[in-house]
C-alpha cells in the first residue's frame, strides 16, 4: 500500500472538507460529515479531517501510480476551491505495509 498525507492550514477546513466530498459524491462513493470524510476513487482512497485550523488529508492507493494520480487529483480540486487562499499542500510519500 502507498500512503501520502498533507497538512493544510486554514480557518475554512471543514468547508474545503464537505465541498470536495460533494463534489466527488456525483461521480463515486463518499461519506462525510463537517469533521471527517472518505473519497473513493477507481484509483486510489483519500480519507479527510477538519479540525478549526487545519484540513488533513491521507491518500493510499494500492500502486505508487495510484497514489501520485490521487493526490493530483484531491491537490487539483482543492486548489481549484481554496483559490482565494492559495494553499500550500505538500504531500509526504511512503510506503505501508
Amino acid at each position: 500500500m502507498f500512503v501520502s498525507t498533507a497538512t493544510i492550514t486554514t480557518k475554512r477546513a471543514s468547508i474545503y472538507l464537505q465541498q470536495l466530498c460533494k463534489h466527488f459524491g456525483h461521480k463515486v462513493e463518499v461519506r462525510f460529515d463537517p469533521v471527517s470524510g472518505d473519497i473513493a476513487l477507481t484509483f486510489g482512497h483519500c480519507a479527510l479531517s477538519a479540525t478549526p485550523d487545519n484540513l488533513f488529508l491521507t491518500v493510499s492507493a494500492e500502486t505508487q501510480a495510484g497514489q501520485m494520480k490521487t493526490s493530483r487529483v484531491i491537490a487539483s480540486h482543492l486548489e481549484r476551491f481554496a483559490f482565494r487562499e492559495n494553499p500550500n499542500i505538500t504531500w509526504h510519500h511512503k510506503t505501508a505495509a
